[in-house]
C-alpha cells in the first residue's frame, strides 16, 4: 500500500503551528513510498472532516509525477496541478480550526492515468475525474487545535 508520512509529525500526531494559519501557513514536508510501478500520476488531497460546515478542503494537487518521493515544505510537487481549496485559493491553506481539535487527512492516490482537468478545479470535479483510475491510496492523519 502506498505510504504518506511527514518528518514533522506522526500519524495521529499534532501538526506543528508553523504549518497552520497560526504560523507560516506553508505545507509540511511529505514523504511518499511504495508507489505502484504502473502509476501514471499521483493526487494529493488535504482536508478536515471536523469543520463545522462539513469537510473543508485545504489543498488539492493532481498529475504529480509518480516518481516523486518527497514534497518539500512550502512547495508544489513536480508536475502538480493545483485546484481551488475552500479558502478560494490555488495553494495550500493550513489548519485554522475555529474551535476544538480537528483531524486533518493528507490523502495520496496513485492513478493509472494523467488527469485532463484544468487548474483551479474543485474537489468534487477531481474526485469524479479520478474515480475509475485509482490503483492505490494512502493516508496520514494529524490533529491541530488553536
Amino acid at each position: 500500500m502506498i505510504k504518506i508520512t511527514s518528518p514533522e509529525f506522526s500519524h495521529h500526531g499534532i501538526i506543528p503551528p508553523k504549518y497552520t494559519c497560526d504560523g507560516e501557513d506553508i505545507n509540511p514536508p511529505l514523504l511518499i513510498e511504495e508507489v505502484p510501478g504502473e502509476a501514471k500520476s499521483l493526487v494529493l488531497i488535504v482536508d478536515d472532516f471536523d469543520a463545522p460546515a462539513g469537510t473543508w478542503v485545504h489543498w488539492l494537487v493532481w498529475n504529480i509525477n509518480p516518481k516523486v518521493r518527497e514534497i518539500a515544505e512550502n512547495s508544489v510537487p513536480t508536475d502538480g496541478v493545483l485546484g481551488i481549496n475552500d479558502f478560494g485559493k490555488l495553494e495550500y491553506g493550513g489548519p485554522c480550526p475555529p474551535g476544538g481539535t480537528h483531524r486533518y487527512f493528507f490523502k495520496i492516490y496513485a492513478l493509472d492515468t494523467i488527469l485532463d482537468l484544468p487548474k483551479g478545479a474543485k474537489k468534487d470535479e477531481l474526485e469524479k475525474a479520478m474515480a475509475n483510475h485509482i490503483l492505490d491510496r494512502g493516508e496520514l492523519m494529524a490533529k491541530y487545535s488553536r
